[in-house]
Parts: C-alpha cells; structure tokens; sequence
C-alpha cells in the first residue's frame, strides 16, 4: 500500500491507523459531515498524507452528491483508497462505532438527559465551534480551489443563490444547485474540448 508520496507501509498498519483515526473523527466531532471534514483533512491530507488537497475536494465533492452521511462517504473513500474493500470497511465501522454507542445511549436516556443543566449549556457552546469548524472547511476548501474565471464564477454565483435562499426563504435543495452547477460545468467544458479539437484540426489541415 502506498500514499501520496509513494512510500509504501504494511497493511495491518495501515489498517490499525484507519480505524484510530477515523474512531477519533466520529468520536469528537460533532455537527455533521461539514464540520468533520476540517478534521479529516487535517489528519488524512495533512497528518497522514493519504491524499492531496485536490483528492480531498474532489472527495468531498463526490460524497456530498451520493447516498449517505458525508464524512462516512469521504472515510469509505480514504479507507479504500489506503487498503482496499477491507480498509473502506476498517474506516466506515470505525466513524459509527462512537455516533452509534452515543446516540443509542442518549435514546435510552433522552428526557433525563436534555434535563441535565450543564449538558445544554455544553450543547450552546457546541452550536458555535461546529458553525467554526464549517466555516474553517469552508475557507480552506476556496483557498486551494484552482483560481480560474468558470470555478470562481460558479462558486459566486452557487453563493448567491444560497445567500438568497436563507434571506428570501426560499426552499431550495442543495443537491439541486450541485446537480445545476455540474451541468453548466459539463456543458462549458465539452464546448471548450470541441472548440480545442475544431482549431486542432483546423492547424493540421493548414499544414
């Protein structure tokens, strides 16, 4: 197995690095895939250098379009990317396991535990360090996003859109906007590839 940089690391290793990680991920994060993301690219673009910072958004990009959670979609990526079909499965067993025991801790426990003081004012602290977390993913993802005129106009325009939506209420799906934003992206892209292609072969036959 290889990373990013081409060194190559036992597997059981590899393995046994996946699930601490990624336990840790789903054991001390809190808000979502958004907010986890910041830590995941700390530890597997930064720390661990499973991936690039191109990886990461791509990743990011592809999780939030599938089925599921997230930041689940994002360690079955990086699970599998690192160790196949049994690393992707080491990486997803180890992000639930926490959210899993918790929640099914709070279930039994729900009344009793809202009722706790000092848990809901944990829990106002928590609302602003998640929309922190966000927001930090959020600014790091823009600032290693290729700044060319198509993907800043898109990113301006699909912020706009959303800016607009929260102050005028309007009921617009986030996956609608990715499924429109891809869309324009394709069409811009093959006209500027059949472009490229017609001036290609208009050179040739000048020849």
């Amino acid at each position: 197995m290889k990373n990013i940089n081409g060194k190559k690391h036992p597997v059981f290793k590899i393995l046994i690095s996946l699930f601490i990680d990624f336990f840790k991920v789903g054991l001390f994060t809190f808000g979502g895939g958004y907010a986890m993301i910041a830590m995941i690219t700390h530890i597997c673009v930064e720390k661990r250098k499973w991936i690039s910072h191109d990886d990461m958004m791509n990743v990011a990009v592809i999780a939030e379009s599938t089925p599921g959670p997230m930041a689940l979609n994002c360690a079955t990526f990086v699970g599998y990317r690192q160790a196949g079909f049994i690393g992707s499965l080491i990486a997803t067993i180890a992000m639930v396991i926490p959210s899993f025991v918790i929640i099914c801790f709070i279930a039994f426990f729900c009344e009793q535990f809202l009722e706790i003081q000092w848990i809901a004012n944990a829990f106002k602290g928590i609302k602003i360090a998640v929309g922190i977390l966000i927001l930090d993913a959020g600014i790091t993802m823009i600032k290693k996003m290729h700044k060319k005129p198509f993907p800043l106009s898109i990113m301006s325009c699909s912020f706009s859109v959303m800016l607009l939506s929260y102050i005028f209420a309007w009921h617009l799906s986030s996956v609608m906007l990715l499924l429109i934003s891809a869309f324009i992206a394709l069409i811009f892209f093959t006209s500027k590839k059949k472009k490229s292609n017609a001036n290609t072969t208009e050179k040739e036959e000048n020849r």
